[in-house]
């Protein structure tokens, strides 16, 4: 018995060294459509997943995947408008959204009051 549990634990160990994420330079070029939005104002000086402070005024944002410290430009679908964001966070979590952004980063590509717009993303670096 003791033999198979130390061969299931061998088997175990040396699995966990073949997955290896992809590097922030794998994700370049990436692109993604749909719908993005942007933080409440409560979300201000909270941390973010990535361990930074939330600031409104910085231009950064919230992906599911991509690694922090990627540069991505966001392009708001019906106007052509573009914007640099650094993604610090983890989200969004509502059904069809692709990104989370910082509020001054929405306001350069879109109106505050309409609060979700479409998107598209593209990993830059």
């Amino acid at each position: 018995m003791t033999r198979y549990l130390l061969v299931f634990i061998a088997f175990v160990i040396s699995g966990c060294g073949t997955l290896s994420p992809k590097s922030n330079a794998d994700w370049v070029g990436y692109k993604e459509s749909g719908k993005g939005s942007y933080y409440a104002n409560s979300h201000q000086s909270k941390k973010t997943a990535s361990g930074e402070l939330y600031k409104q005024e910085l231009k950064t944002g919230a992906h599911k995947v991509l690694p922090f410290g990627s540069l991505v430009k966001v392009t708001n679908v019906d106007t052509g408008k573009s914007v640099l964001v650094k993604i610090n966070d983890r989200g969004p979590y509502v059904k069809g959204r692709v990104i989370d952004l910082s509020k001054s980063a929405f306001s350069e590509i879109g109106s505050i009051s309409n609060g979700v717009i479409d998107v598209q993303i593209e990993v830059i670096e």
